[in-house]
């Protein structure tokens, strides 16, 4: 399974991620966020990972041509989409990864003929794009036949859950395992990435 760490700013939270056993980290682009990195900073922190991890820039209604522009420079894996962009503003030629709001409008069997490679569920939180600590009815993420990825308030305490309820190709934390916006706490991001593994394997 894979499991990220999103809302990553510095080296030493990245490092103990890792050494915790992720298998994907996010970087925010999106200015207004209070987990925002820039460019230059994420691209240090890049640089001294292991090139197994998947690195994953989060981006927020920005040009298709810029994102593929910034993931060419800093070598990202994946472009996590989590704005309002439609499929004819995704970038070409490379991962994509869709964020999508369960909210009352949400529609599981539309989310095939999204052109990605898995689609990021979270929660519908009014006016926010990502890093709500909501959840959302699990339930509803079944139903879909592309790869799923369980975002939304996951920690260590629920993670098991939610992965045994909608049986994601992947899950996500960030703000349930922050000490501050922006801030790992490297124990409570440890014990999720050690519920995500077990659940995962049962």
């Amino acid at each position: 399974m894979m499991i990220k760490i999103c809302g990553i700013t510095n080296l030493d939270d990245a490092r103990a991620a890792v050494e915790n056993g992720a298998t994907a980290l996010g970087f925010n682009f999106f200015p207004a966020s209070p987990r925002f990195v820039t460019a230059e900073d994420a691209g240090r922190v890049i640089a001294a990972l292991p090139a197994t991890v998947c690195k994953v820039g989060v981006f927020v209604n920005v040009a298709p041509e810029k994102v593929a522009e910034t993931a060419r420079a800093l070598a990202l894996d994946v472009a996590q989409l989590h704005g309002d962009e439609p499929p004819a503003h995704f970038p070409a030629g490379m991962r994509v990864w869709k964020a999508v709001r369960v909210d009352a409008e949400f529609n599981p069997e539309t989310l095939a003929a999204l052109p990605v490679e898995a689609v990021l569920l979270d929660s519908g939180a009014t006016g926010l794009y990502g890093g709500s600590g909501q959840t959302f009815d699990w339930s509803r993420a079944t139903g879909s036949k592309c790869k799923i990825v369980l975002a939304g308030g996951l920690d260590a305490d629920n993670v098991a859950g939610a992965i045994e309820q909608a049986r994601p190709w992947g899950v996500d934390a960030c703000s349930r395992i922050e000490s501050t916006p922006g801030k790992k706490d490297h124990a409570k991001m440890a014990a999720f990435l050690k519920a995500a593994r077990r659940a995962s394997q049962s």
